[in-house]
């Protein structure tokens, strides 16, 4: 069953995550490879410390693009926490699997983010990326401000691996523009870059208020 589903005696799945929308409140069991044991991500613990969510989900431990996706991620880690996120992975695989997995496979020797449990669905129904059919998650990036805002969702089938540089030069845009509610950053934007202002004078000029000194 999926969040587009009416069935009344499931639980709270009527609706999903919508971007520009408050999340609701989710918790799940996790395997924290930094300190070696296991841990709950619990949604409003983390957005209360005013944190940027960053929720990655991905179809399976032990499996061929995933752990190339995670050592990706764990590469930018750093970065996406210097910009304030915690940042947590998600399958449908058990906390017990996670740890298995994060000590067999060297791909993921740097990985040092939660790597949160999902195994009956609830919160990739929630954001929509359950496959009802594999029981598995799809490839979604899902990214949440420090108020609950969904500002970023991005979900890929389970063929094509992501790219995490671009997960934080949105997560960059996203923070700069929490700052500056104002402005809206175009394609391709990076810190330093121009912004635009839109306005009335900003109509058919936005050549030229990228390009003027």
């Amino acid at each position: 069953m999926d969040c587009c589903d009416h069935d009344h005696d499931e639980m709270d799945y009527l609706e999903c995550a919508k971007v520009g929308q408050k999340i609701r409140h989710f918790s799940m069991e996790a395997y924290d490879p930094a300190e070696g044991g296991f841990a709950v991500v619990d949604s409003e613990k983390i957005l209360k410390k005013k944190k940027w969510l960053v929720l990655v989900f991905y179809p399976a431990d032990f499996t061929f693009v995933c752990p190339t996706e995670l050592a990706d991620l764990a590469a930018q880690h750093a970065r996406l926490k210097k910009l304030g996120a915690e940042v947590v992975s998600v399958s449908t695989d058990t906390k017990y699997a996670h740890l298995a997995w994060r000590t067999s496979e060297r791909l993921l020797q740097d990985v040092k983010f939660l790597m949160a449990a999902d195994p009956a669905g609830h919160v990739s129904r929630f954001f929509d990326v359950w496959d009802g059919e594999s029981g598995l998650a799809l490839r979604g990036t899902f990214i949440i401000n420090p108020e609950g805002v969904l500002v970023s969702s991005e979900v890929n089938f389970y063929n094509v691996g992501r790219n995490a540089d671009e997960l934080v030069r949105k997560l960059e845009a996203n923070v700069h523009l929490m700052k500056h509610p104002n402005e809206a950053c175009p394609a391709k934007w990076t810190p330093g870059a121009k912004t635009l202002a839109p306005s009335e004078a900003l109509v058919g000029k936005v050549y030229e208020a990228l390009n003027e000194n």
